[in-house]
């Protein structure tokens, strides 16, 4: 998995960019909630180099020992080192709130956006949102 610097914007997009795959589709209100949440504004990205982390991030999950999908979603060892790029407390709260707004976009928070949600709750020993 290629590594981003700590607490950027790239390395927090991807955590939201594992959301957006949680399901195990990208779908139409999924990409809309990432525009009406203004994503790429909140983490200070413009929308092609979120584009690119998408990319990325599918590319990584294609290619690296260890994103295999289990349960609806990556492998725990991918999850628990896209986390560990993330370190500052309140950029992990944003980016934990645009997950939960993600998840919740289609009206449905299927078992592997749970999954998804509570590991990233847990990883960084937050407060868990409560998806709707």
């Amino acid at each position: 998995m290629r590594s981003y610097p700590t607490d950027s914007p790239r390395a927090a997009a991807r955590v939201v960019a594992l959301s957006l795959l949680a399901d195990g589709h990208l779908g139409a209100r999924e990409f809309a909630a990432v525009r009406d949440s203004a994503l790429a504004r909140r983490l200070d990205l413009d929308a092609d180099a979120l584009q690119c982390v998408l990319h990325e991030l599918v590319e990584d999950l294609l290619t690296c020992t260890g994103a295999a999908w289990h349960d609806g979603g990556p492998g725990p060892g991918f999850v628990d080192a896209a986390l560990a790029e993330v370190r500052d407390t309140g950029l992990r709260r944003e980016v934990l709130d645009l997950c939960s707004a993600v998840a919740q976009a289609d009206g449905h928070v299927s078992e592997g956006e749970r999954a998804l949600l509570t590991s990233v709750a847990r990883g960084w020993k937050l407060a868990p949102l409560e998806p709707a």
